[in-house]
């Protein structure tokens, strides 16, 4: 049997009173392209959390291709091969946009055999995947949010991971700019990149990028199954429209 590259066991999260993570248990393969999606405070981001490393859970446990990481810091988990992009980007303000991009490949999976030269040759390799190659001299916060995100995707690309996790990175996309990233993802998955997105309502980006789809409501998960199937599952409908269909 194969061994998945990433096996989340049990995993629970709770801060005070609320559990905002319960009993949550899934598998990655190399090169999936998995969804993760459900309303606002389903939980998404605490699992996201868990994945990289910025929370602990309170119980369960992760695996990374067969090791534990259950306990390791965000900053032993990245040369492992874990990328993440936020939400919210969070640029070197000041730095130019290459520079930003560069900070990835010094920290990913190749951290102790890059130089700052050729960390800087795979940000232009990254920057002009992304298509901002005529903004990779800028400072980052002279782009707008798009290509914010844009370049916190180069970033995470440029660390060589084996697992990308996508925090909401189609938020405030045009459906031109979310169908254009999401043919480009899938270029990178077969490239043996194992994508996680978390999307919260854009169903464009979920039906069009994800071969498989897990619903998460009230901090559990609702159904792992494939994207047409949740989709169209009742209960899916009923967590995001208010009712059953029929």
């Amino acid at each position: 049997m194969v061994e998945p590259l990433l096996r989340a066991e049990n995993l629970t999260k709770r801060f005070g009173g609320l559990v905002a993570v319960k009993d949550v248990s899934f598998t990655i393969a190399e090169g999936d392209l998995f969804a993760v999606v459900g309303p606002n405070g389903a939980g998404k981001t605490t699992l996201f959390n868990l994945i990289n490393g910025v929370l602990l859970p309170d119980e369960g446990r992760i695996f990374f291709n067969g090791k534990d990481i259950t306990r390791l810091p965000v900053y032993r988990r990245a040369p492992l091969g874990i990328g993440r992009t936020f939400q919210i980007p969070r640029p070197f303000g000041v730095a130019s946009v290459r520079e930003n991009v560069a900070i990835g490949a010094l920290f990913g999976r190749a951290a102790e055999k890059v130089s700052v030269v050729e960390a800087l040759a795979i940000a232009d390799e990254y920057i002009d995947r992304v298509g901002l190659q005529a903004h990779g001299d800028k400072p980052s916060i002279a782009l707008t949010p798009v290509e914010r995100k844009l370049m916190e995707i180069a970033r995470a690309l440029a660390m060589k991971p084996r697992l990308l996790l996508l925090d909401e990175a189609m938020a405030g996309m045009n459906p031109k700019d979310i169908d254009e990233l999401v043919n480009f993802l899938k270029r990178i998955k077969d490239e043996g990149v194992a994508i996680i997105a978390l999307v919260e309502h854009i169903m464009r980006a979920v039906a069009g990028l994800a071969e498989r789809v897990m619903v998460m409501h009230q901090g559990s998960v609702l159904t792992d199954t494939t994207t047409e199937a949740a989709l169209t599952h009742p209960k899916v409908v009923e967590v995001y429209l208010g009712k059953a269909p029929g």
